[in-house]
């Protein structure tokens, strides 16, 4: 008995920090994506994007995702995300893009931003701005309304990211 005792006190708190452990590891709805590593001028202008962003997103309210960063944002569930800072994708100096010849990735513009378009392989389209300081990225999931995200950022990212060419 008094080892059974002698042991009690640690074998609680233990046990308390398992359950804590266990009911904070579950599953939420927050959604997580891969923070950009751009140069401290383009985190400049990401931050200041970040201040700029809409509190709603295609009638969604704004949820960011894990892990917190002013180089990331997200709206709704399933989101709407934003990076801010990513590298200049490939297909945007294909010329097969530019020509009209490339049936997964258009070339367009939106209220003054311009846009690549990338239809991803789960039915989401990926945007990248163009002829930005920055490039930006809004993946759209499938069955959202893409236009409608465009057109609500669009004057953040007229506001933030000066017109010009990114890094």
């Amino acid at each position: 008995m008094r080892t059974f005792l002698r042991h009690r006190p640690f074998g609680l708190p233990a046990l308390a920090l398992l359950i804590a452990a266990a009911g904070c590891s579950s599953a939420d709805d927050s959604a997580s994506t891969a923070v950009p590593s751009p140069s401290a001028r383009t985190v400049k202008l990401c931050r200041t994007l970040d201040e700029a962003l809409p509190s709603k997103v295609d009638g969604q309210g704004r949820r960011d995702p894990e892990p917190e960063s002013a180089l990331t944002a997200g709206w709704g569930n399933p989101p709407i995300i934003l990076r801010c800072g990513v590298p200049r994708p490939p297909k945007m100096i294909d010329p097969k893009v530019a020509e009209g010849h490339d049936p997964d990735a258009v070339a367009g513009g939106v209220n003054g931003v311009d846009w690549l378009m990338e239809q991803q392989g789960d039915g989401a389209y990926r945007y990248t701005t163009a002829s930005r300081q920055a490039y930006v990225e809004v993946t759209v999931p499938k069955g959202r309304d893409s236009s409608a995200a465009l057109i609500d950022l669009a004057s953040a990212l007229k506001k933030a990211i000066p017109e010009g060419i990114a890094d």
